[in-house]
Order: structure tokens, then sequence, then C-alpha cells
């Protein structure tokens, strides 16, 4: 049984693979170890002395708003986001025609200076803003308000509506997820139904009658959603993901689902009301929470093995209570 189900797994992969080059180069698919050779900015990102406050000055003066990009200089899912959301025409145009894009090292060393006049190096930066995940992007619209942070690499399409929610100042009357539903119903392809893994226990999900001393993984699922496929019939496919996941309780949760789910606090919502309520914008999201149901961290973007694997071993070594930023870890877990 365990050969044909790990067969059949492999041929979902292969022909999810062969669906993503027929689009092309599929832009959630890709090696997530950590590059050999640095990465290059886009010439056009704005030179800048860090100074934030003066940097979005200067783009209100030009009635752009401000994005703030953290980075790494071999980091792979940069290269995604550099490749398939800033290499294309449409989106670099639009991006500078309401934007400037201020660059931060994640591993920097150079002085910010934030908007409150309080100054970080970069990397002390990118642990007060919990820039996680490379890439993370803070945004700030055309009045000089912070309107939005999105942690991780999204790819192209959600991309594109991202900059258009800020931009036309969407984030003041709607959610992020609201929102992005729109493009979704557009782009919603794969299985229509959840992905099935002998890890998840099975519903209905009482979280107040946990008794256990382990971690709670959420994986907060639909249907019809290619990057769920992928992620399951690629990274949750791994024996050792398989094996640190073994280390948690983990359930799966349909977004789009009005099943009941009873919270650790007693309380009681539909999945799709959980979902809604956690400000949810990306399918999968994996959420992980402590014994006591708060949130210790979430991956909201696209996510391969050796991140998974990363945010893994940091909540099952209990390195969280240590490191509450998870960037914070990875720099003090630099061997």
């Amino acid at each position: 049984m365990t050969t044909i189900k790990t067969w059949g797994n492999a041929t979902a992969l292969i022909l999810l693979l062969w669906a993503g080059m027929a689009q092309a180069q599929d832009p959630i698919v890709f090696d997530d170890e950590p590059l050999e050779e640095a990465l290059v900015l886009p010439g056009w990102f704005k030179l800048s002395f860090l100074d934030l406050k003066d940097d979005i000055l200067e783009a209100r003066r030009g009635r752009r708003g401000l994005i703030i990009y953290f980075g790494m200089s071999k980091c792979p899912y940069c290269k995604a986001h550099l490749e398939h959301n800033w290499g294309k025409r449409d989106i670099v145009a639009y991006t500078r025609a309401h934007f400037d894009v201020v660059a931060i090292d994640v591993r920097g060393q150079r002085q910010v200076t934030d908007i409150d006049g309080h100054t970080y190096t970069e990397k002390n930066f990118a642990i007060a803003k919990k820039a996680n995940f490379t890439p993370s992007m803070l945004f700030f619209d055309k009045d000089g308000k912070e309107a939005l942070k999105v942690s991780g690499y999204r790819p192209p399409y959600q991309f594109r509506a991202i900059l258009e929610y800020v931009a036309d100042e969407h984030n003041k009357q709607e959610s992020l997820g609201t929102y992005l539903a729109h493009a979704e119903m557009a782009f919603s392809y794969g299985k229509k139904v959840l992905n099935p893994e002998h890890v998840f226990q099975k519903g209905p999900h009482n979280l107040q009658q946990r008794h256990s001393n382990k971690p709670l993984l959420v994986f907060f699922e639909r249907g019809s959603c290619y990057a769920c496929d992928v992620l399951h019939a690629g990274p949750m496919q791994n024996k050792q993901i398989q094996k640190q996941l073994g280390r948690l309780d983990v359930i799966q949760v349909d977004m789009n689902s009005d099943k009941p789910v009873t919270l650790s606090n007693g309380s009681t919502l539909s999945s799709k009301q959980w979902a809604n309520a956690l400000g949810l914008s990306y399918a999968p999201t994996l959420i992980f929470f402590d014994e006591n149901g708060r949130e210790i961290i979430r991956i909201d973007s696209v996510i391969w093995f050796y991140r998974l694997s990363g945010v893994l071993r940091y909540v099952i070594s209990g390195d969280y209570k240590k490191y509450p930023s998870f960037q914070q870890w990875r720099q003090a877990d630099i061997r």
C-alpha cells in the first residue's frame, strides 16, 4: 500500500510539473535550497540613505507609495519573486508608477532610521518588523500610512492584485483576503477536494478539549487550489518532513467550509469564519499554535522543503520561546 501511495503522489507531482511547464515556467515550483550565487537587485530600485521618513516624504511628493523590500542575497524565494513578479514588464511598470522601492538586506549592517526616528542595523530592523521570511514587503500608501505587510513570495496573479489593493486604496474598504478572492475565482484550478494526509487528525475539531503538550499545526486549505496540490505532492511527501510532522498535532481545515470548529477559548466558528477572523489571504496557509492556543508563526506564502523544514525545527525545538521572531532565530542559528 505504501508503494502505491508513494507512486501515486510522485505521479501527481509529475503531472503538476507538466501542467506548469505548459504555461512556460511554473512560478511556484522551484528548488528552495540557498542559492550559490548572490542575486542582483533591479537597477530601478531607489538609491536610499535608509532614512525611511525621508523616503516616504519623497514618495508622497510624487503621489506614490513606498514598498520596503526585505530580501537576502542568496534567497531562492527572492529569486522567484524577482523573476516572476519584478521580471515582468507590466508588473514593473505598475510598481514604478505607483511605488518607490527601498531594499533592506535582512543580514545587512547598514543603519536604518525608522519613521519614528529609531535607528537599527538592517538585520535588527528586519527582526523588529517581524520580516520572518524573505522576501517580505511592507507597503505604505501614497498618504504615507502603513497599509499592508506581505510575508514571503506570492505568485504573479496575486502580487499584481496586492499592488492594486494598496495603490487603489482598497485596503481602506476591505481585507486583502476578501479582495484577493475575486482574483482566486479566475485562477482557481487543481483538485476540487482537499488532499488527505495520514498525519491529519480526524474532525470534528474541538481545540478546547485538546489535551496535549505538543504544538498544533493547522493547514488552512481549499479545493481547486493548485498551490495546495503542489505542497502535498512535493514537500509533504518528504520523509524528513513527515517525521517532523509526527511530533506535532496536525489538523486540516477547509477555508471555504461551514463545518464548525471549537477554538481553544471555547468559541465555535465555521471553518470559513475562523479563516476570515485570522485574516487569511493565501491557500495553503500553515499556522502553528502553542499548547495554550496562542499563535507561534504562520506561513502564508509559497512554501517548499527547506523553508518548511526550518520552521518545523523552530517550533518543535521550542526555540520560539527564546526567539519570538523566526528571523531572529535564523540569525542566531547560523552555523
